[in-house]
């Protein structure tokens, strides 16, 4: 079940001079059922996405929404955090109340509310936790707080579960999103050791950048993704970097600093500017209007540099899984989404299988922080009202 996203609309005049943001109430009128199952309340605002939802017995999710701000920061080519904080602010409560309410779900039905304490950015992150919090102190429910990492591999284990093929342990978890590249084994009960990580850009970083450099809109992974079988995937040639001491890291760097240097090279000025004045034109360009701006030399410049990311991930992840006998490996965040990642590991013929989640819990979402919350109901691992947000929290 993918994310409902919720369009917030903007916020206007009450009749007692306040402000309102799509009011709704606590319940809905239809009858809720009597609860004699487990249900967790998540919460993620851990970057530039509100998140909420109601997972059931840790695999069912009864509603799933998000509150995207890709409006907001799509013109400047980047999440910035100032604004990313005052976005979560207006949209947390009505995201809150629309997934109870898809749910039917009251807060007195919930066992715990699951929310997000690291890492991210740390004025997104307090948005979400300090709201948490306030739900947990007014109705006496326990808090549960998430790695948003860890979230991102029960996506995964949570969809595996559900569809009847669970995810087999020792695993090899590749977390790769906008902010994250890491490679962790992943151990029965839940414990994790962290193998390899990115020494710079993530790789959902480095497409970010690379299409900002061309001329394509934020988040540029997706766009990408798009246009790349429609050129050359090995017309440019990327070398990869050779990593000192830790084999199993990565670097993106280099890569995204060699399309700069063949852009530099190769005189292409005017076609990115017909792209960018296409994105002040259109709020959002077609995907065929953005294949008639890009010139068949570019297709091949934009496949090449896919195909190396991927290539980097997967002969990585390979290696790892092959280092700690994995029975399994998962791959999950906001670049899992990728088709052409998805492609590759299909084509690998891996010796174990290869997870990944659905779309809709690929990219930052709160049913993947409420469905790693359920071992941690299991074994009480309950956090204070103190609790802190972490923007580096590191997952153990």
């Amino acid at each position: 079940m993918g994310p409902a996203r919720l369009a917030l609309g903007e916020p206007r005049p009450s009749g007692s001079g306040g402000l309102q943001l799509n009011p709704r109430p606590w319940t809905t009128p239809a009858p809720y059922p009597t609860i004699n199952i487990v249900r967790i309340l998540g919460i993620e605002s851990s970057c530039d996405e509100t998140a909420a939802a109601v997972v059931e017995d840790g695999e069912t999710v009864l509603s799933s929404i998000v509150a995207s701000q890709f409006g907001t920061h799509g013109k400047y080519g980047g999440v910035v955090p100032e604004l990313a904080s005052r976005e979560h602010l207006r949209a947390i409560v009505p995201v809150v109340r629309e997934a109870l309410g898809r749910s039917a779900t009251r807060l007195e039905d919930l066992a715990a509310i699951a929310a997000t304490v690291g890492p991210g950015l740390v004025g997104s992150l307090l948005v979400g936790l300090t709201y948490a919090k306030a739900l947990c102190f007014a109705r006496g429910l326990p808090l549960i707080a998430v790695n948003h990492v860890e979230g991102h591999i029960h996506a995964v284990i949570l969809e595996a579960r559900r569809a009847g093929a669970p995810v087999e342990f020792p695993a090899l978890a590749l977390v790769v999103s906008g902010g994250h590249t890491h490679l962790f084994e992943v151990l029965p009960e839940f414990r994790y050791r962290l193998l390899g990580k990115t020494r710079d850009d993530a790789a959902g970083e480095a497409f970010d950048k690379v299409a900002k450099l061309l001329g394509f809109p934020y988040p540029g992974g997706p766009v990408i993704d798009r246009l790349a079988p429609h050129g050359n995937p090995r017309a440019v040639p990327f070398t990869f970097a050779k990593m000192k001491g830790n084999a199993l890291d990565f670097s993106f760097s280099g890569l995204k600093t060699a399309v700069l240097r063949w852009v530099q090279a190769h005189d292409m000025q005017a076609e990115i500017d017909a792209r960018r004045a296409l994105l002040r034109e259109r709020l959002q360009p077609s995907f065929e209007e953005w294949l008639a701006v890009t010139p068949p030399r570019t297709l091949d410049l934009l496949a090449s540099f896919q195909h190396a990311v991927i290539a980097e991930l997967l002969i990585r992840a390979a290696a790892a899984a092959e280092r700690i006998d994995a029975r399994s490996m998962i791959a999950s965040g906001g670049v899992a989404c990728n088709a052409g990642l998805r492609a590759a590991a299909r084509s690998a013929r891996l010796p174990y299988p290869v997870h990944f989640p659905s779309p809709g819990l690929s990219t930052d979402n709160a049913a993947m922080i409420a469905a790693a919350a359920f071992p941690k109901l299991e074994r009480g691992d309950f956090a204070g009202l103190d609790a802190a947000a972490e923007a580096s929290l590191a997952l153990a």
